[in-house]
């Protein structure tokens, strides 16, 4: 489980693609305290480290993705020198700053706007129809592992609004329109939602 607070910027250092596709990322983590098997949220996407080695003031790691996983989210699209948002997994006593994770990539969505407000930015993202009716305002979503806020939900789309802090120390502030993004709803939303349909059945 995971809660949606960005712990350490990753960059992709290479990419092996074959039936699994392999990917070395570089972070300030210490490869003391990961270990072999740990759980580690790559951009919201779920990925288990293979390997691990220190370098420079942190650590390169392995993880490998299932074609289902590159179909399903963005790494696909992951080249060296991409940054990533990577969190560790949740561990008994740790405070819980955003909402609960699985990690698990309900689908990817589309950047449609950005617009300066105040001192942050609202960010709009059409999200897959299937995704849409677990997105409600003032709940919450996760954007590429970032915990977020609904600001608004339409048929399509949904907003979010980016505090500079946000911005700063998470991938989020160097999105374009056009941009794809992983997508997690709210794990309330979605067995509420699964629950509703069970009893309409």
């Amino acid at each position: 489980m995971f809660t949606g607070i960005v712990s350490a910027l990753g960059e992709v250092v290479s990419v092996k693609s074959g039936g699994v596709t392999r990917f070395e990322i570089a972070s300030p983590y210490d490869p003391a305290g990961v270990d072999i098997g740990a759980s580690i949220s790559h951009a919201g996407a779920c990925l288990t480290v293979i390997e691990r080695y220190a370098a420079g003031a942190g650590m390169v790691h392995a993880v490998e993705a299932v074609p289902e996983t590159m179909a399903k989210t963005t790494l696909g699209a992951w080249r060296a020198g991409s940054r990533i948002n990577l969190e560790r997994a949740l561990r008994a006593g740790d405070e819980l700053g955003g909402h609960l994770l699985a990690g698990h990539v309900d689908g990817v969505g589309v950047v449609r706007a950005l617009a300066p407000e105040g001192g942050s930015s609202i960010m709009t993202v059409e999200a897959p129809d299937t995704l849409m009716p677990l997105i409600a305002a003032k709940g919450s979503i996760a954007i590429d592992g970032v915990s977020l806020t609904v600001v608004d939900a339409r048929d399509r789309t949904f907003s979010v609004a980016l505090i500079p802090h946000t911005s700063l120390v998470t991938t989020l502030g160097a999105l374009k329109v056009g941009d794809m993004v992983n997508l997690e709803a709210d794990l309330m939303a979605r067995y509420v939602a699964r629950l509703l349909e069970t009893r309409s059945i």
